[in-house]
């Protein structure tokens, strides 16, 4: 049964108002709360059950059959809740929002949150180390207009990139948004690629929110920013339900402050992920991280992929460090005092948007509870950090929230005894009610003279006088008591004071709930007007821990100061890769590495698992760290300060969107050389294997060529071609390395250290012996091996003449002609044809 198949009129009041209801949420599953349960009716309940795996079942709604339905029980809803929205379903909650008892007919009813990938609010259902990020995108002539929002924790950003659609997926992959707000659907192959290939949920929203939170927009000097902000505003606030108040201004980011990286540098680096396994573990951010708070890691994770270029900047951080490495009985009060903050970031955002409850608020106090503390250190530390203890809301939150509150608001027990009197005095006669037995006999005792008389409850009378038949005589109308009941020796009466008592007894629990509810929320609305302050204090905490974090790293790992310059240098003396270093089970043997403006480009050659890859890594990785402020892993680093990092490391197809290691390869090399200046880092490794090997050969070679001629940046080139080492004598810049390695009795060991000049051969039959391949194969291998060596010269030699006869017999100018004439420009890439005219101009010559 369909909801659009259903005639409306047959239906009952209940269904009627969820079919109103559900109009405007159709593309949401709504959880329409009936009781203790949420219920989903028609195409909903179909989808719930089978995603959730619930028992589908039906409910009476008036019509000749039962509608289908299933539920989910409400203490348990967040679960459920969280596998539809990682299954890229949005889930509008549907509450009562009126007691059934004091309403007849029909309860109201409304949506009061709506959630989807980039708007959960709950820290239980995200991760604490990561932000979790909505994005408006609007596209402009040349321009688009990226709007990125953390709804947990209130940041908003701002970003402006060039209007290409490969820097868009790039921005979206590193700030891994969840959840992307388009203004229509037009861009089918954009939609396609972040839906199906990236998995990112896409919602279109056309409109703009103009008149509310303008204060906001005014603090944007661009009205396509501008635009951006109200966009994403519009569908957060019309259609998500969020409270955006607690935002107070826009970080405008300008990718020129920052050492630009691009998605798959930070995969090849793997500086919050490792590549094999996509796990944090064993990751650059996994061994930094020494935070004792979440805000603290994630600004961490922010600093590593956001490096700075700033020296001063830079250097700040360093004197910090220093600073707490010099104070360490200082550093190790503030650490102990920041293991005491809980994720304040958030707790602020779950203030205005989400399910706050008293175990939050307990955790937001026992957090404020250390800063004073932590003001004091840093004070002692003279970081220029302000502070804002809070005072006013720990003293607020320690008199009213309960040390052991449930987590439902519904149930009482959240406000402690003390902080209304009323409460108190309603707590009273729930825990009081046989003290208040006993006191109110003793009293119509003496107040009466029968002494005989006794106060009695059952659940048919409740409270009563019970009068023993020999002393009701003594009972005067002045008391105004009543007979109830009447037994074989005594009498029963009801009095009107009694009555009273009653009525706030059996009446108290239920009062006593509705009013700690009320409380709460009027305690929640005044640390409404302190979540602004409160995000300035989580900032500066999550800055101070990530910079003791890094300070604790700098003595654990043996890190030292570096030395930044801006004359393109790099002087790395026993340099090491820090999470190779950690985790390898033998010793590590450092390198040392020297680049210079005469000399920008090492040219390395070696056999397979020698540690030429990682000695590529650990230069941009000890770069990376310097540049976020970091000390370094090597015994002293003079380094210039760059621009941009480049890398293609490792062999692996792409294949998510169906290319070959070998197009992989030439699209990161095409970023690298469109992209690069001389004062970037490029990281080649063993470029140009995905192909045929003359072919792979020519433009490893060309590329190199075109690096050095044109674009002068600092490059570490692996290879195993090695004709390519005779470009060190054409080439005042390239200078030739190798990983050595010591061969014996066809046993190969190797060094792992870097030395001077070319390798002598690549070593693969021994390396492919150490794969344990059978000896049967290597035996074959190596007799193959050595007819190729016998046959290469003679071979190369009628190369070389064919090549020469051609040439003698074909005038150069129709050669030219003839290859000019063949080209199609329309289907080269921007590569293929710079490299066909760096070939053309060598001709010539």
């Amino acid at each position: 049964m369909k909801r659009s198949e259903v005639d409306r009129n047959k239906l009952s009041p209940m269904m009627q108002q969820y079919m109103e209801i559900k109009d405007n949420y159709q593309d949401e599953l709504l959880f329409y709360r009936l009781g203790d349960f949420y219920e989903l009716f028609f195409e909903d309940g179909l989808t719930a059950s089978r995603e959730l795996e619930l028992t589908l079942t039906g409910r009476v709604a008036g019509l000749e059959e039962r509608v289908p339905m299933c539920g989910v029980p409400h203490h348990t809803v967040k679960s459920y809740i969280e596998k539809l929205v990682n299954k890229g379903y949005r889930v509008a909650i549907c509450e009562q929002l009126e007691d059934s008892k004091n309403t007849t007919g029909m309860v109201k009813r409304g949506v009061v949150d709506v959630f989807s990938k980039g708007t959960i609010t709950d820290n239980d259902l995200l991760n604490e180390h990561d932000s979790s990020y909505i994005a408006g995108i609007l596209f402009f002539d040349d321009t688009i207009i990226l709007s990125i929002m953390d709804i947990s924790t209130g940041y908003l950003a701002s970003l402006m990139i060039p209007n290409d659609s490969e820097k868009l997926i790039n921005e979206i992959l590193n700030y891994k948004i969840k959840e992307v707000v388009l203004m229509d659907n037009l861009n089918t192959k954009l939609i396609d690629l972040l839906k199906n290939t990236y998995n990112i949920e896409i919602t279109l929203s056309s409109k703009l929110l103009e008149n509310k939170y303008t204060e906001i927009y005014d603090t944007v000097p661009d009205i396509r920013a501008k635009k951006g902000i109200m966009h994403l505003f519009y569908y957060l606030d019309n259609r998500q339900l969020k409270d955006l108040s607690f935002i107070d201004h826009v970080e405008r980011i300008e990718k020129d402050n920052y050492l630009e990286m691009n998605i798959h540098t930070i995969r090849n680096l793997e500086l919050v992920e490792t590549l094999r396994l996509k796990e944090r573990t064993y990751s650059l951010v996994w061994l930094l991280d020494k935070c004792k708070t979440a805000m603290g890691s994630r600004n961490l994770k922010n600093w590593l992929l956001n490096p700075l270029k700033d020296r001063k900047k830079i250097e700040e951080r360093y004197d910090k460090i220093e600073k707490l490495n010099n104070e360490f009985i200082l550093k190790d009060e503030l650490r102990n005092a920041l293991y005491e903050v809980y994720d304040i970031e958030r707790l602020a955002g779950k203030i205005v948007n989400g399910s706050l409850n008293a175990r939050d608020l307990l955790q937001l106090k026992r957090s404020l509870k250390v800063l004073p503390s932590i003001k004091d250190i840093i004070k002692k530390l003279d970081f220029s950090y302000e502070i804002n203890t809070h005072f006013e809301v720990y003293e607020l939150l320690e008199k009213s929230i309960d040390e052991n509150p449930p987590i439902s608001l519904k149930e009482g027990g959240l406000i402690k005894k003390g902080y209304n009197t009323e409460l108190d005095e309603l707590k009273e006669i729930r825990s009081g009610g046989k003290d208040f037995v006993a006191k109110f006999e003793n009293e119509i005792k003496e107040r009466t003279g029968i002494k005989n008389l006794k106060v009695g409850f059952n659940k048919v009378f409740g409270y009563f006088i019970e009068v023993p038949n020999g002393s009701k005589d003594l009972i005067k109308e002045e008391y105004g008591w009543y007979r109830k009941q009447t037994l074989t020796n005594c009498e029963r009466y009801i009095s009107p004071d009694l009555k009273e008592k009653e009525s706030l007894i059996l009446n108290a629990e239920e009062k006593i709930v509705e009013l700690e509810y009320n409380l709460f929320c009027e305690i929640k609305n005044i640390l409404k007007d302190e979540v602004i302050d409160f995000k300035k204090t989580a900032t500066a905490l999550s800055e101070i821990d990530a910079l003791t974090s890094l300070a604790i790293c700098s003595e654990e790992y043996n890190l030292v100061r570096p030395t930044l310059n801006e004359n393109g240098v790099v002087n790395i003396k026993k340099g090491r890769h820090p999470v190779v270093e950690i985790v390898s089970k033998s010793e590590y043997v450092p390198n040392d590495c020297i680049l210079e403006k005469e000399t920008n480009t090492l040219l390395i050659t070696g056999p397979n698992m020698s540690g030429k890859s990682t000695y590529m890594r650990q230069l941009a990785i000890i770069i990376i760290m310097a540049q976020i402020g970091s000390f370094v892993p090597a015994e002293s680093a003079e380094l210039s300060i760059f621009d941009k990092i480049f890398t293609r490391i490792g062999a692996s197809d792409d294949l998510v969107s169906g290319e070959s290691t070998f197009m992989v390869e030439m699209k990161e090399a095409q970023n690298a050389i469109l992209g690069a200046t001389e004062k970037s880092l490029i990281l080649f490794d063993e470029l140009g294997r995905g192909t045929a090997t003359y072919d792979g050969m020519s433009l490893a070679q060309a590329i190199l060529e075109y690096i050095s001629e044109n674009i002068h940046a600092t490059t570490l080139f692996s290879t195993h071609y090695h004709e390519l080492t005779k470009l060190e004598k054409k080439y005042r810049n390239i200078k030739n390395v190798h990983v050595s390695a010591i061969e014996n009795n066809d046993t190969l060991t190797f060094l792992h250290k870097v030395k001077n000049g070319p390798a002598d051969k690549s070593y693969g039959i021994h390396v492919a012996k150490l794969a344990k391949m059978p000896d049967k194969l290597l035996e074959r291998a190596t007799n193959i091996l050595n007819d190729y060596e016998k046959n290469k010269k003679t071979t190369n030699d009628s190369q070389i003449q064919l090549s020469m006869a051609f040439v003698e017999e074909t005038p150069k100018e129709n050669i030219l002609k003839d290859k000019i004439s063949k080209i199609d420009p329309l289907n080269m890439t921007p590569i293929e044809a710079l490299n066909y005219l760096y070939e053309l101009k060598k001709e010539i010559e």
